[in-house]
């Protein structure tokens, strides 16, 4: 389920920050999707890029689109997007 990108443009992500907003461990991730810990780690880095059905399955664990998750352009803090500022 989780694709190895090559020559692909890198994946950005908020998982590790969602992650920690939620409290949930790499291996509560893991468990609720079905992968290995480890792999949510390697997600997170960028390292490996999910299949749809396993970005589509973290979209559910968080309650948000999975554009919200996940993108091809950089991503702005989460502070920017919501409050219009920077986090001080």
């Amino acid at each position: 389920m989780v694709a190895k990108q090559k020559d692909a443009a890198p994946l950005h992500n908020r998982l590790a920050a969602l992650r920690a907003e939620r409290g949930l461990t790499r291996a509560d991730l893991a468990h609720a999707i079905g992968i290995n810990p480890q792999s949510v780690g390697f997600i997170e880095r960028g390292d490996y890029g999910p299949s749809l059905e396993l970005a589509l399955k973290i979209a559910r664990v968080f309650g948000l689109p999975v554009e919200a998750i996940f993108s091809l352009d950089p991503l702005p803090p989460l502070s920017l997007q919501v409050y219009g500022q920077e986090p001080r």
